[in-house]
C-alpha cells in the first residue's frame, strides 16, 4: 500500500485527514457540500500511515452525524467492481468501521450497507465483525447462508472455513450459527469449530523452538537459523540464554558479540545488555561501527532496553553522534535523563524536526521527553509538530507535552483537542481545556452523554463538570 497523500495542514482536507479537532470545527463552519466532499475523500481514501494504531472512524462518524451526511458515496465505494480486484482490507476497512459507528448511533442506512457488504463484499469478515458488535441476533442469523456459501462443501473449503472460524476476531456470529438447526449451517459450523480446536491442541502439543536441554550454542544456532529464514529471533533467543547461560559462558558470549555471525551476535548483544554486563556498552558501540545493518539495528535496540545510570551516562556522550546510536541516545535521555539533560533533549528535538520533518519516528520519545522534563522553551517546536504531523498519535503526545510546557495550552490547542480523533488526546483536553469558553462547556456535556465515548474520557470530563467543578 502506498503512503497516503496528505494535504497541507491549513486546508480543510488536511485537517480532516490528520483527525484534528479543528477539522470538525472548520467543517461545521464551511459550506456543507464542501465539508461532505472532504469527509468522503478521507473515508474512501484512508489517510492514516498506520491504520492499526491510529483512530479515525469515530471521528468521521460523528462528523457525518453533525453534517447530516448521506452514505451514497460510501455505498458506491463498497459496490465498485474494484472491490473484488483490490482485496486489500485497507481499501474498505475505514469505511466499514465508520458504518459500524453510525449503526451504533442508530443509522439504519449504515446497518443496511454493512449487512449487504457482509453478504457480497470482498472484505466481508471486517463487515461481519462490525455487525457482531451492533446487529441483533435475527440480522446475524440471516447472513449465515451467504457467508457459508463462500466456502465450498469440499475438503479444501471445509479446511478454509475451519481456519476462518478459529481466527475470527468476533466469535458471536459463529456461535449463533452453530446453534442453527439446518445441517448445512449449524452442523457445518460446529464441525469447523471442532477442527479449529483440534488444530490449536496440535500446535500446543508440538511446540517448536527452544527446549530445556538446549545449550548456549544451541540457542545461538537457533537465532542464526531464524535470521536465515528471514525471521529475527535474537530477542527471544536472548531470553533463552538467561535460562541456560552461566558465568563460565561469559567469555564465549563476549567474543560472539564482538565477531560472531549476525544472528548469534545480535543475541549475545541483547543478552549482555539485559544483564548489564560491564562490556555491553563498549560492544554495542563497536557493533554500530563495524556490524551489518541487522547487527547495528539490534545493537541500538539492545542499548535502548538497558536500565541504570551507566547507560544514561553513556547516552550523554553519544547524543551528538550523527547515526542511529546518536538518535537512540537522545531517546534514552528523553525517557530516563535528568533535569540537567534538558538542553541535550531540546537540541535533539529541534535538530530532528529540522532534518527529518514533523513525522520523524525519533520524535515520539523526544516529544515525550520535552514534556517529562518540563522544557518550557520547547513549546514553539512542539506546537509546530502538533500542527504539521500526519500522525494522530504523535499529535496526542505533542498535546500532552504542551500541557506540561505551554501556559497557553488550556485556552489554545486544548480546546480543539476536545474534538480530536484520538481518545487519549480528548482525555488530555478534558483535563486542561479552559471551561470559560462556551464551546468547551457544551462539548464536555456532549462527551459525557455520548455512549460511544471512551470511559477514560468520560471520567476526565466528569472531573471537570461534577458538583465540585461546575461548567460555565
Amino acid at each position: 500500500m502506498f503512503d497516503p497523500v496528505i494535504a497541507p495542514s491549513g486546508t480543510l482536507l488536511g485537517l480532516l485527514q490528520r483527525g484534528r479537532g479543528d477539522g470538525t470545527l472548520h467543517a461545521l463552519a464551511a459550506p456543507r457540500a464542501e465539508a461532505l466532499a472532504a469527509l468522503n475523500h478521507c473515508v474512501l481514501n484512508d489517510p492514516r500511515h498506520d491504520w492499526q494504531v491510529e483512530n479515525r472512524s469515530l471521528y468521521y462518524a460523528r462528523l457525518y452525524l453533525d453534517l447530516h451526511g448521506g452514505l451514497a458515496e460510501i455505498e458506491r465505494h463498497l459496490s465498485d467492481p474494484d472491490d473484488h480486484l483490490d482485496t486489500d482490507e485497507n481499501r474498505t476497512g475505514l469505511a466499514l468501521s465508520v458504518l459500524g459507528h453510525l449503526a451504533a448511533y442508530g443509522r439504519h442506512d449504515a446497518l443496511r450497507l454493512l449487512r449487504g457488504y457482509a453478504a457480497t463484499g470482498a472484505n466481508w469478515a471486517w463487515a461481519l465483525d462490525e455487525l457482531a458488535l451492533r446487529d441483533d441476533d435475527a440480522g446475524l442469523r440471516a447472513l449465515a447462508g451467504a457467508v457459508l456459501a463462500r466456502f465450498p462443501a469440499t475438503p479444501e473449503g471445509d479446511a478454509e472455513l475451519a481456519v476462518t472460524v478459529r481466527d475470527a476476531f468476533e466469535p458471536r456470529p459463529w456461535r449463533l450459527w452453530a446453534d442453527d438447526p439446518r445441517p448445512t449451517v449449524g452442523a457445518r459450523v460446529r464441525a469447523a469449530q471442532e477442527t479449529g480446536s483440534f488444530d490449536r491442541w496440535q500446535r500446543q502439543m508440538r511446540p517448536t523452538g527452544p527446549r530445556p536441554d538446549w545449550s548456549v550454542r544451541s540457542v545461538l544456532d537457533w537465532a542464526d537459523e531464524g535470521l536465515e529464514r528471514g525471521t529475527p529471533l535474537h530477542v527471544p533467543a536472548a531470553r533463552c540464554l538467561s535460562a541456560v547461560a552461566g558465568p563460565d559462558d561469559r567469555d564465549t558470549l563476549v567474543d560472539v558479540a564482538r565477531r560472531g555471525s549476525d544472528g548469534a551476535r545480535c543475541t549475545a548483544l541483547h543478552y549482555l545488555a539485559q544483564i548489564s554486563d560491564p562490556a555491553a556498552l563498549d560492544l554495542i558501540e563497536t557493533a554500530v561501527g563495524t556490524g551489518s545493518a541487522t547487527v547495528t539495528e539490534a545493537a541500538v535496540s539492545a542499548f535502548e532496553r538497558m536500565c541504570g545510570e551507566a547507560a544514561v551516562d553513556r547516552a550523554r556522550g553519544w547524543v551528538h553522534r550523527p547515526d542511529a546510536l546518536g538518535a537512540s541516545a537522545a531517546g534514552v535521555l528523553a525517557c530516563r535523563g535528568g533535569a540537567g539533560d534538558d538542553k541535550l533533549v531540546l537540541g535533539a528535538l529541534r535538530e530532528t524536526v529540522r532534518a527529518q520533518g514533523p513525522d520523524a519516528p525519533p520524535l515520539w520519545t523526544l516529544v515525550d521527553g520535552a514534556g517529562r522534563l518540563g522544557i518550557g522553551c520547547a513549546a514553539p517546536v512542539l506546537r509546530h509538530v502538533y500542527r504539521e504531523t500526519a500522525s494522530s498519535h504523535l499529535r496526542g503526545r505533542a498535546a500532552r507535552a504542551l500541557a506540561a510546557t505551554d501556559p497557553s495550552f488550556a485556552t489554545g490547542f486544548a480546546v480543539e483537542c476536545l474534538w480530536d480523533c484520538e481518545e487519549t488526546t480528548r482525555e488530555v483536553a478534558a483535563l486542561h481545556a479552559e471551561t470559560g469558553d462556551v464551546r468547551v462547556a457544551e462539548r464536555l456535556r456532549r462527551l459525557a452523554a455520548d455512549p460511544a465515548e471512551e470511559a477514560e474520557v468520560q471520567t476526565a470530563v466528569r472531573s471537570r463538570i461534577g458538583p465540585d467543578h461546575p461548567v460555565g
